[in-house]
């Protein structure tokens, strides 16, 4: 984070020091292309002076609207006129100097063109400005023959090619530079959203059901609806923290507390955990009636060798299916979360697994809970994708058709299951 401010930085100090640095260097052209005239003549003079000058203009104006079209239609016209009624073929010493220095400006200018003009304009410009240099030298020595005279200019050219594709390249860098910073941004905005839905919207619902109750229950045992109060205070001030801890997770490129604010803040924002699962299981069953059991070995040593990214998926996919749970199978009557190492052959991994009875009113789980899959939210596909990317699956369907959960079995024929597997390594 702080390499980026510190190129951005040395990006900008660059971009102010090219305006006075041009104009510096605009005046003196100007009086070397005075004392110039006498000796190269003022035919070379003039035309390599506004050639440099048009060079220097758009190297530092180049932001601004028509002046690349005007500085080069100025030195091509300029140039044009050396070339068609200039003095006489000299190899004079003076004239081939000031001659030379209005070819570099204008290889220059063809190389300012194509990396700031639009598409078309710069390849008129470029195309016009490049058969100037390519011809400037028949000033000093006109050739025999016109195939001769041909030959050299073609030649020649080839500095104008070279220079056209110099700022075609830096064009082609800036505009993949501007493309993978929208890119990250846009990144970035997506996954600001998937946090927010990911943790936020699990203490939100688990607010609405507690509110429910407290509906339901309020006219006939009022005595109960302050403990309900309290606990939607709890979830609410714990939404809180989710969005805070949210915000200063994606403020840090690695997931850990902003550089600078070690020293100033007592509680750095660090990624959830398999640590943090206790807490989201313990706030669900809490807020709810089913009968909650974790499978997860909780001891720091254990959680600890956890790959931090691992560990945060496998949160992740823990808040995502209890918050589905609580939509859309809000009366079933247990849950089991089982968060457990899985075979270390081909490669070690760890098991995350969410499974849920069916709905006591009659509804099934199955048919809904995997249906999250509409514009703008991340839910069980964002997951998906999130797992592929460190190597492992996600899966979610019905389960239990045989009542494999033993004392539920009775309830298994209709139940859901969501199952993440993560690799290790």
């Amino acid at each position: 984070m702080g390499t980026n401010t510190g190129t951005r930085a040395r990006g900008g100090l660059r971009e102010r020091a090219v305006g006075p640095v041009c104009a510096v260097l605009a005046f003196c052209v100007a009086p070397a292309g005075l004392l110039a005239g006498p000796s190269a003549g003022w035919r070379a003079a003039l035309p390599m002076t506004v050639a440099v000058l048009g060079a220097l203009a758009v190297a530092s104006l180049h932001t601004r609207d028509r002046i690349i079209p005007v500085a080069a239609t100025a030195v091509a016209v300029s140039s044009a006129l050396g070339t068609l009624f200039g003095d006489p073929p000299t190899l004079e010493t003076a004239t081939g100097v000031v001659t030379l220095v209005e070819i570099t400006g204008l290889l220059l200018l063809v190389c300012l063109v194509a990396r700031y003009a639009g598409a078309r304009q710069a390849f008129v410009l470029c195309t016009v400005l490049g058969t100037l240099a390519s011809t400037a030298l028949l000033r000093l020595q006109l050739p025999p023959t016109v195939l001769e005279a041909a030959a050299q200019s073609s030649f020649f050219a080839l500095g104008a090619i070279a220079a056209a594709a110099t700022g075609g390249g830096l064009r082609a860098l800036e505009t993949r530079r501007i493309r993978a910073v929208y890119e990250a941004r846009r990144s970035q905005r997506l996954q600001l959203a998937g946090d927010l839905h990911d943790f936020v919207a699990h203490d939100v619902s688990g607010i609405v059901v507690l509110a429910q109750a407290a509906q339901v229950i309020g006219a006939d045992r009022p005595e109960e609806v302050l403990p309900l109060l309290q606990q939607i205070e709890a979830s609410g001030l714990q939404a809180l923290g989710s969005m805070d801890r949210t915000v200063h997770m994606l403020r840090s490129s690695d997931g850990t507390a902003p550089a600078g604010r070690a020293g100033t803040d007592a509680s750095p924002q660090v990624a959830y955990g398999l640590a943090d699962i206790v807490d989201a299981v313990d706030r669900f069953r809490t807020a709810g009636r089913a009968e909650v059991r974790l499978d997860m070995d909780r001891s720091p040593e254990r959680t600890g060798r956890i790959p931090r990214e691992v560990a945060s998926t496998a949160h992740r996919v823990v808040v995502e299916a209890l918050t589905n749970i609580r939509r859309h199978a809000g009366t079933a009557p247990w849950v089991t979360v089982s968060v457990t190492p899985g075979p270390a052959r081909p490669r070690p991994v760890l098991t995350v697994s969410v499974t849920n009875g069916p709905s006591l009113g009659g509804g099934t789980a199955g048919g809904r809970l995997g249906d999250r899959e509409r514009p703008g939210t991340s839910g069980l596909r964002g997951l998906a994708e999130r797992a592929r990317v460190l190597g492992g699956t996600l899966e979610s369907g019905v389960h239990g058709e045989h009542g494999e959960h033993g004392e539920h079995g009775e309830h298994g024929e209709h139940g859901w299951r969501v199952t993440a597997v993560l690799p290790l390594d």
